[in-house]
């Protein structure tokens, strides 16, 4: 996806930074949470890529790094299939990092709904809902079972 493609009139350039930009912290939040059970690098990256995040043997490994010296990965080479691997998965405090980043990423998603939807946008969206419950309650069908209700109601207390 790029702004020519979708007829913007910014340079892909600037697109293309704020998209990487953007796409960086989710990589780290990513990497984490599939880091709960233990994975190399190459089924990690396909795993990612099956969720719909691509991303480059060039940008995993040097964040598997990063993460690992900050002491939110652990890691261990074996062997597998007669090859070396070297294995991930999450150390404790990469749990709890985890655990506060998936927190503060709904908060910000929920804050990011709410600003995108806009005061002007929930309040017309809060009409509609009104205005159609309203309709819907006015309806024919729901009139006429009202005073059938109202009539049984009433032939109920006089027998």
């Amino acid at each position: 996806m790029t702004p020519t493609n979708l007829g913007l009139a910014v340079a892909p350039e600037l697109f293309d930074a704020l998209r990487l930009e953007l796409r960086r912290g989710c990589l780290v939040v990513a990497v984490l949470a599939q880091l709960k059970s233990e994975q190399y690098g190459y089924t990690l990256r396909k795993s990612l890529a099956d969720h719909g995040l691509v991303i480059d043997e060039s940008t995993l490994y040097p964040l598997l790094r990063r993460l690992e010296s900050q002491g939110l990965l652990l890691s261990e080479w074996r062997e597998e299939n007669k090859r070396n691997k070297r294995f991930y998965r999450l150390s404790t405090g990469g749990a709890q990092v985890l655990d506060l980043l998936l927190e503060e990423w709904r908060r910000i998603n929920a804050s990011i709904d709410r600003i995108v939807e806009g005061p002007a946008d929930r309040a017309s969206a809060d009409r509609a809902s009104a205005e159609s419950a309203s309709a819907e309650s006015a309806s024919p069908e729901n009139v006429g079972a009202k005073n059938f209700v109202a009539r049984s109601t009433r032939a109920e207390r006089n027998a």
